[in-house]
């Protein structure tokens, strides 16, 4: 049965490598009339890197669901290739060799993962490690100097000279271990009820202690890093893995409840989030701070300002882009702003149109499926939480910046997982895939006892 999904698995890479390579080719042919030089290069490149993930899969994780990684290389390169076809427009910013280039790294961090990680419960052990790294990450952009850690008004990043690095992207991870195990340890006190609301258990007082810290801890992150993204992705993140953990709906309309009265409190205090909340309300007016009209996204004085030239830009390019899309390289996504980063989500869809994008979310979607089911069929408590954790927090992700971005939910700043451009997402995206993959290859190998039996069995037919 192995040996099956293997080699399903690798033609399935192959068609991946394949569709990416054709959609590299269409670029150059849209733009030059020719094929791209490197395309050989490139293909090979991709091919090389998937061969070796695959391998390192096949010998350390066997078991493992078939499809992530195929699903994985698919938007990556995807993702590689907008980015290639951006490139070629020097005000658009993008840098496809970058690009490659973390990739690449990305997919050794996905080795070394599966290599030293061999029993992913081990991470239990290092739960409360975990969080105290993950709120360290978290803070370091907050305390240092803006000209160290500021970037269009966010500070979130670690700047030293030419060298830069998010680390909210891997405190993430780090945190996302903490909530599974501490959740893990208090669930049987977390799932008592208390007083009955309407048609709800409300649970008690006494608990509420957990949820509050972390919203705490998320309008901290808003206020002083001026990061909607990281905060609503964190608190989304525990209220979606205590939900899990204690299956009560209560806990969910509280975790609504608290970052809605919170946000709303932020905006009315702070201009940088209600700057936010303003341009999602109403886009196309002007925004003022204090008198003076300037932009959110633009610099003060442009004749096209208002409350998010960016996300006007991003819907114009989804109109022009229509059902079918213009075609990969024959549209205008150089046009958006951070085409290459926020808005690839927009710039895709300019160039592939609705239905390019529909095939797109499926492709998340159904890796993010592939994650809850190896949560469902763990046998363990704490596997079930770590891989629904790392499963919903992709997943909420990607609602996050599509919402932004098509302007259903105020944008955030966040980056779509394996396509825009950037190190630091790329990287904790890789290691977070490498962590699923575990939690499946342990969900899905049978008991020692079954697999001596197989053994034997096949020796008699033999």
């Amino acid at each position: 049965m192995p040996a099956k999904r293997r080699m399903a698995q690798l033609v399935m890479l192959a068609v991946a490598v394949l569709i990416v390579m054709g959609a590299y080719a269409n670029v150059g042919l849209a733009m030059n009339g020719e094929v791209p030089s490197g395309m050989l290069t490139y293909g090979l490149g991709l091919g090389g890197l998937m061969l070796a993930a695959y391998l390192v899969l096949a010998k350390f994780a066997p078991w493992a669901d078939p499809l992530i990684l195929p699903l994985v290389t698919l938007i990556n390169g995807l993702g590689c290739v907008m980015i290639f076809r951006l490139e070629s427009v020097p005000m658009a910013g993008a840098s496809s060799n970058s690009q490659i280039m973390w990739t690449a790294l990305g997919v050794v961090m996905f080795s070394v993962t599966l290599v030293v990680l061999r029993d992913h419960r081990m991470l239990q052990r290092l739960t409360y490690t975990a969080g105290a790294v993950g709120l360290v990450l978290l803070a370091i952009p907050a305390v240092l100097p803006g000209s160290l850690s500021e970037v269009q008004g966010a500070k979130i990043w670690i700047r030293i000279g030419g060298f830069s690095i998010q680390p909210g992207e891997f405190a993430k991870l780090a945190l996302v271990v903490f909530f599974a195990g501490y959740l893990v340890a208090k669930r049987d006190v977390l799932a008592l009820a208390g007083r009955r609301l309407l048609f709800i258990d409300l649970p008690r007082a006494r608990d509420l202690g957990p949820i509050l810290v972390t919203w705490g801890l998320s309008l901290l992150v808003l206020v002083f890093e001026k990061d909607l993204g990281t905060s609503l992705l964190l608190f989304g993140t525990f209220i979606a893995m205590i939900y899990i953990a204690t299956q009560r709906t209560s806990w969910v309309l509280i975790g609504v409840l608290l970052f809605v009265g919170g946000a709303f409190v932020a905006g009315q205090l702070f201009d940088h989030v209600g700057a936010r909340f303003s341009a999602w309300l109403d886009p196309g007016s002007p925004i003022f701070y204090g008198n003076a009209p300037v932009c959110l996204e633009d610099p003060p004085g442009d004749p096209l300002c208002s409350k998010s030239y960016q996300i006007m830009q991003g819907l114009f390019g989804f109109g022009a882009g229509g059902i079918l899309g213009t075609g990969l390289g024959q549209g205008h996504p150089e046009l958006i702003p951070l085409s290459f980063s926020d808005f690839i989500f927009a710039a895709t869809g300019e160039e592939l149109g609705l239905t390019g994008l529909m095939a797109l979310l499926m492709m998340y979607a159904l890796l993010v499926e592939r994650g809850l089911r190896s949560s469902i069929a763990a046998r363990d408590p704490y596997s079930k939480l770590l891989a629904g954790g790392l499963s919903f927090i992709l997943a909420w992700q990607v609602f996050i910046i599509v919402g932004g971005v098509t302007n259903l939910i105020p944008l955030t700043g966040l980056v779509t997982p394996f396509m825009s451009q950037g190190g630091s997402a790329l990287l904790a995206n890789w290691i977070l895939i490498a962590l699923l993959v575990r939690m499946s290859d342990s969900a899905r190998k049978p008991p020692p006892q079954a697999i001596q039996n197989e053994g034997m069995t096949q020796v008699f037919q033999r």
